[in-house]
């Protein structure tokens, strides 16, 4: 199916984040998981620990930037997608979730942005 235009510049977004995460070495273990509880844009890994990156581009700061994009609905939803994937572990790794944000031309990498308040 083809992609609409959103989800071409969505993904250019996390082609950016996906290039400054490996800069600053992180490996990719996986990208799009897609269940049903959610999506997970980025799964990296940094050391010992699994990150799940949410990426959110913005190019107009009118409606404060792309971390002010992530709402408590979307929080949850990494949250959830985030659990599922780590049904598959018999062990928990050590693991957090990270916001990769971009306006315009900068790139923010915010560790441990989203946290489990459930």
């Amino acid at each position: 199916m083809p992609r609409t235009e959103l989800q071409e510049i969505g993904r250019g977004g996390e082609d950016r984040a996906l290039a400054y995460l490996q800069q600053q070495g992180l490996t990719l273990v996986e990208r799009n998981f897609l269940c049903k509880t959610g999506e997970l844009d980025l799964v990296m890994r940094d050391g010992d620990h699994l990150v799940f990156v949410e990426v959110r581009e913005r190019n107009n700061p009118r409606f404060g930037g792309a971390a002010a994009s992530i709402s408590p609905a979307k929080q949850r939803r990494v949250l959830r997608a985030a659990k599922f994937y780590l049904l598959r572990f018999v062990k928990m790794p050590p693991c957090r979730i990270d916001v990769v944000a971009i306006d315009g031309e900068h790139i923010s990498w915010l560790r441990s942005a989203i946290i489990d308040q459930m």
